[in-house]
């Protein structure tokens, strides 16, 4: 036999590799040692005389750089035990197995060369053991069905060989690197991890592997997010996983690349409690210390980063405890192989090297069996490369090969090795044996307690967003709803005191039943802070979409009422004060609550358009994500609940906009009636703060309630504060100073004030008269300086008519006082009219009076002194008696004098009677008196 061509000095540099090569029927060129003579002479069993060649291709060299040869030299040993262990039980009787080594060098050309030369220059070789470098033993397997010949690898892991249309006769006992990928689907499952992501190196073996691995989890319910790939930096694939919420990822690179993946890992964050990385675990034990020098990162860093990967590989022993075939345990084998290779080279493909020499005989020995029980005359003896029909046989029997071996239970599925696949964790700077898989029982065993997650759990396959509803605290909502409760008694305090003092005169003229609608408009205000209060987590959606509705209607419809109640009042005392030339004003209640009933329609109006065209609809708001509170591995997405619809912005601005034209024609009608000096009648001052204090809250609380959208705590307070403060602050200006005066004193606010300025101004109308009595003295500007003070008196006067129209105004409902007032007042109306007629009296006439101011002495009232209307007119306006008279009278009289213009008697009738007719006394009024009645 001629061998391979080997270098000879690379063959004896090892004296105890050079006898192992020698027994194994191995020399250099040139040695020419025939195998069988030379394994004969080792003392081989009598009966087994025939060899069996079995051509073995592996890279041997002694270079200890090349990975490769190190493989083919650590399994060496392996493969004498079992070969040993063959021969001593006779398993093959009467042959025996010759194995012949060829180096391969891991190179494609040498190593097609020596199978070559194996073929033609040495003996028929039945099957072929070996092929460790991907690219040679692909090359060769091609090619092995032309040549009838059967592989089995122990250590070619390449996924491209399991191609069975391309290479039928390929067999392997190392299970190939997509053999992970079931594994991995099977850890996924069981940690509830069905979204992942992968991070390939741009490589033909990892690219292959991952798109296995993408087959495998398809109609898995395992959803792969993202797919990354990358040739020399993958930082940039890293940051796309982050970007993605990629927290599981699994990783096909090599420990070059490895040390730059996680580099980028630590740089990005990507470690810790919420990732986990899945990788390959092929790589050599302490791997990263090869390669750190080469990356940009510290080493604690990258061990950082590296803590808690796992390693997913196949199990190069199996950790069973049953006896293989060859009666050994996996861990008695182990001990005989360490013994066996002293301080030789060890590889981990040891125990399939081991197996593959039984899988070698285990599969001849069908092979004799089938062809004893078949053909008798043919032998596997006779087999050569053109024979189909053996090659065949060869072919069957090996698929049909199964039984216990050192690295588990030996099965082939398609010439693919079914085999353990084991999980091991990165733990404080070492590898972990955590788990392992089973690929013929499909069954995932996971070490109790061995698996290390960085957190209290094992990650989330992404980032789990919990939405959480900012809603409102129930403190806070009790609160609030306590003082709206206070409000609410308040205000019902306020309608019992109106209730009860109805037929009071400070009551009566400040119009009660207007009173009471403020009072209803102010506790529907109240009662739409407990609806504004009600979110998510009081109430179901649907209910809070009603709410929606509710809330707004109630709100719109209280302010309305309370304010338009308010406005209503007042615009009556201001179309009776600013129009005293009409001859008759009739203004009861029932015309206030039509014209409030009128600004109620308008809002209705609004507000069933609003709810048929565009109703107000339940809305989420979503933010952006924050970090859970307690720490968890969770993402909180905060959502808020709005009541929107497509043109919010039209329809509040058509509400905004009608409230305050309310306010302004509010504003106007207390600034015009703001000099009636009747505090039962005058309300402007109370009217103007509130409708001050009603602006600014809800000026500044809409602002603060836009800012604080997006917290509801702080806007329900504000919008409540503001519903309180304004209804509150309304319903104790309007009342609080009629309580106040009803128990104080109650006939002083239904008094005019203005009578009260004639005491004070005694001294000063003594000094105007007496310059009355010197005018026909004095010059021109004394003439002009009288025309002054008359004109002063007529809009006193002017302004006494206005009171006394307001206080008639409201006692229209109480004519049985007519009687009272035709009995007993008649001489002080006379006095009253008096005035008028002096005040309407023209320039000549006023002449007269003046030249008889000091000659004639004041007449009673009632006196049928024909002088009496030429007396002097200021000093009977001013006299002790007139004031005293008119402030006792002043009321009662006024009250029948101006029953005309409230509907009592007609307008032009000049007697307080009920006709003109019925008092004789005051027939002779003339036509000027009956004139100022009826402007009045």
């Amino acid at each position: 036999m001629h061998p391979s061509p080997r270098r000879p000095a690379a063959a004896t540099s090892n004296p105890a590799m050079l006898l192992l090569l020698l027994f194994l029927g191995w020399a250099p060129p040139g040695w020419g040692w025939p195998r069988g003579s030379s394994r004969g002479a080792a003392g081989l069993p009598l009966n087994a005389t025939t060899p069996i060649s079995i051509m073995g291709l592996m890279p041997l060299s002694q270079s200890e750089e090349d990975q490769k040869s190190r493989i083919g030299r650590g399994v060496l040993p392996a493969v004498q035990l079992a070969m040993d262990q063959i021969r001593n039980e006779s398993l093959l009787n009467p042959y025996f197995l010759d194995l012949r080594l060829y180096d391969t060098e891991c190179d494609n050309a040498k190593g097609l060369k020596a199978f070559y030369d194996a073929i033609k220059y040495g003996p028929n070789h039945l099957m072929v053991f070996g092929g460790v470098c991907a690219t040679v033993t692909s090359i060769i397997a091609e090619s092995l069905k032309g040549w009838n010949l059967v592989q089995l690898s122990f250590a070619a892991t390449t996924p491209e060989l399991a191609d069975k249309k391309k290479y039928p006769y390929f067999f392997r006992t190392v299970p190939s690197d997509n053999a992970v990928n079931p594994a991995i689907l099977k850890l996924l499952k069981h940690y509830h991890w069905k979204r992942v992501g992968t991070l390939t190196q741009d490589v033909q073996r990892f690219s292959e592997v991952r798109n296995d691995l993408t087959g495998v989890l398809y109609g898995e319910d395992i959803e792969i997010s993202d797919t990354e790939s990358f040739s020399n930096d993958p930082c940039t694939s890293v940051k796309k996983l982050k970007g993605n919420d990629v927290r599981i990822i699994l990783g096909q690179f090599d420990e070059e690349m490895a040390v730059k993946v996680f580099c980028c890992a630590y740089d990005e964050e990507m470690y810790g409690s919420k990732y986990q990385w899945i990788i390959p675990g092929w790589y050599e034990n302490l791997w990263w210390e090869s390669w750190i020098n080469s990356s940009q990162c510290l080493s604690k860093n990258l061990l950082a980063a590296m803590e808690g990967y796992i390693g997913v590989d196949f199990e190069p022993l199996s950790s069973k405890t049953n006896k293989t075939i060859s009666g050994r345990t996996p861990q008695q084998y182990e001990k005989e192989y360490n013994a066996k290779r002293g301080d030789g080279q060890s590889s981990k493909f040891h125990g399939y090297a081991y197996d593959g020499i039984w899988v070698i005989a285990r599969t001849l020995q069908r092979a004799m069996n089938y062809l004893n029980s078949t053909n008798k005359h043919q032998k596997i003896e006779d087999f050569n490369y053109t024979n189909h029909k053996l090659g065949k046989i060869f072919l069957n029997a090996m698929n049909e090969t199964r039984f216990f071996g050192v690295t588990g239970e030996v099965v082939f599925r398609n010439g693919e090795r079914m085999g353990t696949i084991k999980f091991t964790q990165f733990q404080e700077q070492k590898e972990v044996k955590v788990g392992e898989y089973n690929a013929v029982d499909d069954k995932l065993v996971i070490i109790n307690n061995s698996i290390r997650f960085q957190g209290l759990e094992p990650p989330k396959d992404k980032t789990i967003i919990q939405e959480e509803l900012r809603k409102i605290s129930l403190p806070l909502y009790s609160i609030l709803s306590a003082l709206t409760i206070l409000g609410m008694i308040m205000a019902s305090a306020f309608l019992f005191f109106n209730i009860k003092n109805r037929n009071q005169k400070l009551i009566k003229m400040s119009s009660p039943y207007m009173n009471n609608l403020i009072i209803l408009g102010g506790m529907l205000s109240y009662a739409s802070i407990f609806l504004f209060g009600l979110d998510g987590s009081f109430v179901s959606e649907k209910t809070f979409e009603t709410l929606c509705t509710v809330r707004t209607w109630i709100l719109t419809v209280g302010y309305t009422t309370a304010f338009g109640a308010m406005f209503a009042k007042t615009w009556r005392v201001h179309a009776i004060f600013k129009n005293v030339k009409m001859k008759k004003k009739i203004i009861k209640d029932q015309k206030l609550l039509g014209i409030v009933g009128g600004m109620l329609l308008i809002d209705l109006c609004i507000l069933i358009c609003w709810q048929v065209v565009d109703p107000l609809r339940r809305t989420v708001e979503k933010y952006n994500m924050e970090p859970d509170p307690a720490g968890r591995d969770i993402s909180i997405r905060p959502i808020l609940e709005h009541c929107e619809n497509t043109h919010m912005t039209i329809w509040l601005g058509i509400v905004y906009a009608y409230k305050g034209l309310l306010m302004l024609f509010g504003c106007f009608l207390a600034w015009e009636t703001r000099n009636v000096s009747i505090p039962a009648l005058n309300d402007s001052k109370y009217i103007g703060m509130s409708v001050y204090n009603v602006g600014i809250m809800c000026i500044i609380g809409a602002a603060v309630s836009f800012l604080t959208r997006d917290q509801p705590n702080v806007q329900f307070c504000i919008v409540a504060l503001v519903i309180i403060f304004c209804s509150t602050i309304t319903l104790c200006l309007v009342f609080v100073p009629k309580l106040i005066t009803l128990r104080t004193n109650p006939d002083a606010a239904t008094q005019n004030r203005r009578f009260q300025f004639t005491q004070n101004q005694k001294k000063e109308d003594s000094k105007t008269s007496t310059s009355v009595t010197s005018v026909n003295q004095a010059s021109t500007s004394r003439l002009e300086g009288l025309q002054s003070e008359n004109h002063r008196l007529r809009m006193k006067i002017t302004e006494l008519d206005k009171d006394l129209e307001e206080v008639t105004m409201q006692l229209q409902d109480t004519p049985e006082k007519t009687t009272y007032i035709k009995q007993n007042h008649y001489q002080d109306l006379n006095d009253i009219l008096s005035i008028r007629n002096f005040t309407d009296s023209k320039d000549g006439e006023k002449a007269i009076l003046k030249n008889h101011l000091d000659q004639n002495p004041p007449a009673q009232w009632g006196s049928s002194d024909p002088s009496r209307t030429n007396k002097d007119p200021i000093e009977d306006i001013n006299s002790p008696e007139h004031i005293q008279r008119r402030l006792s009278l002043q009321l009662p009289i006024l009250h029948h004098a101006y029953l005309p213009s409230i509907g009592g008697v007609d307008a032009s009738c000049a007697s307080p009677c009920v006709s003109p007719s019925a008092s004789p006394r005051h027939r002779h009024v003339p036509p000027s008196f009956r004139v100022m009645v009826s402007g009045l």
